[in-house]
């Protein structure tokens, strides 16, 4: 009998898509070319940050097994593909050396898929991608084997669009976007995922759908770096930008609240098109730098670590102390709070300049037991207060909920909030 759904790619975007078909009642196949990581998966241990829990008390070994319980499974063997009425790819495609989408694992997962694709079969793209790979790239690897997309297939994309670890917005609750090759492609992807997510909204094709992605990522980059610096600008004014957000997120209309830190983390990278791949570029109408924002987004939150660094020598300094020999320690080193994921955190980068400046490093955080910086590993603090009485200084990079930060900010020697945590005039804020 024919499953409902493969799922290709059982990651950040993978698992939670099969969660949520799981739970509809979909009969739902999970592949990944790996072996090592089905054996895990199926084991009823879901890979680091893949399943954050959606909602109180949740966890991922609870929700993988109500997965598994619900008939989920996941492969290494690509046959089962041809018994798929739905295949979505959730292939990872992490940034190169060039700043370009890696399209390997799409690559891959393409490939084998192809191999066994039958007529009728629905295909939707939801890897984070530059507008024009679903058909450019993704399309010519499908039709290898001789079936047409539109005619014999539908191909369609659809970005993820996943807030981990959210207890708010669960995926079933968000709106789908979906653009297909054809209306009739598109007719079939809003079919497939009606069956579990509340709306649908239609693309005019792939192209837009994709851009519709490049649009969102983007959107978070450039307002945090907006934000970021206005935290350098207003400390340099002696202004108080927490209260500064405060009163603007009153605001009824044109106005969001994006909150500084020490840098930007997490998978969803910015997607620039001067590192578009060669045929994404091909499609551009005009030549140059067709969004200089996003390029700029990306210096400036790029700069954030270093001015963390610059904040902590200061702050120190401004106490008769030296960063050369200070005892530092780091609380929260995921890039977002009470996960255990660490993609892209900046953490590792403020560590490591620390490192290079003479500090002596320590870290603490829940969701991590084990931590490395320039291929070293980090004391791990046992007792959070001890440590941060020990400390020179205390940095906070991430504010778990464990966190009593209040009773930090009277342990601490000293305490420097990157997230605007703590109460106004209890510790040092970026």
């Amino acid at each position: 009998m024919p499953a409902d759904l493969a799922v290709l790619g059982l990651g950040r975007q993978g698992l939670p898509l099969a969660q949520a078909a799981t739970a509809a009642g979909l009969g739902v196949i999970g592949y990944d070319p790996d072996p090592a990581a089905v054996a895990e998966i199926n084991a009823g241990r879901a890979p680091a940050g893949a399943l954050p829990p959606q909602g109180p008390g949740g966890s991922p070994a609870a929700d993988l097994r109500r997965m598994l319980a619900g008939g989920f499974r996941a492969t290494a063997e690509p046959a089962v593909l041809g018994r798929v009425r739905t295949a979505v790819i959730c292939a990872p495609t992490p940034p190169g050396e060039d700043h370009a989408p890696d399209l390997t694992a799409l690559t891959r997962a393409a490939r084998a898929l192809a191999a066994h694709l039958r007529p009728h079969t629905t295909v939707v793209l939801e890897s984070a991608v530059h507008p024009g790979t679903t058909e450019d790239f993704l399309r010519p690897l499908l039709e290898s084997g001789g079936l047409r997309a539109g005619r014999d297939f539908h191909l369609a994309y659809s970005p993820s669009r996943l807030d981990p670890g959210s207890r708010d917005f669960p995926l079933a609750g968000i709106p789908k976007v979906v653009g297909g090759c054809t209306p009739a492609c598109t007719e079939a992807a809003a079919a497939f995922y009606g069956r579990f997510t509340e709306r649908i909204v239609r693309a005019r094709g792939p192209r837009e759908a994709e851009a519709v992605k490049m649009l969102e990522t983007n959107y978070r980059h450039v307002n945090i770096a907006f934000v970021n610096e206005m935290a350098v600008f207003c400390h340099d004014l002696g202004v108080d930008l927490w209260d500064v957000i405060r009163c603007a997120e009153t605001k009824p209309f044109g106005f969001q609240a994006f909150r500084p830190g020490p840098g930007v983390g997490g998978p969803a990278v910015a997607l620039d098109p001067n590192a578009a791949p060669a045929f994404a570029r091909a499609r551009f109408r005009t030549p140059g730098h067709p969004l200089r924002m996003v390029e700029l987004a990306q210096e400036v939150n790029g700069r954030m670590p270093r001015y963390v660094v610059q904040r902590a020598a200061a702050l120190l300094n401004e106490h008769g102390k030296s960063l050369r020999g200070a005892r530092v320690l780091l609380l929260g080193v995921t890039y977002k709070a009470d996960l255990a994921d660490q993609e892209g955190a900046p953490a590792r980068e403020i560590g490591a300049r620390l490192i290079d400046m003479g500090a002596q490093l320590g870290y603490h955080d829940p969701y991590v037991p084990q931590w490395r910086v320039l291929d070293r590993p980090v004391p791990r603090a046992d007792s959070l207060w001890e440590a941060a009485a020990d400390a020179d200084l205390t940095l906070l990079l991430q504010h778990h909920r464990t966190y009593d930060l209040q009773g930090l900010a009277v342990k601490a020697q000293l305490l420097l909030d990157t997230r605007g945590a703590t109460p106004a005039g209890a510790a040092e804020r970026l």
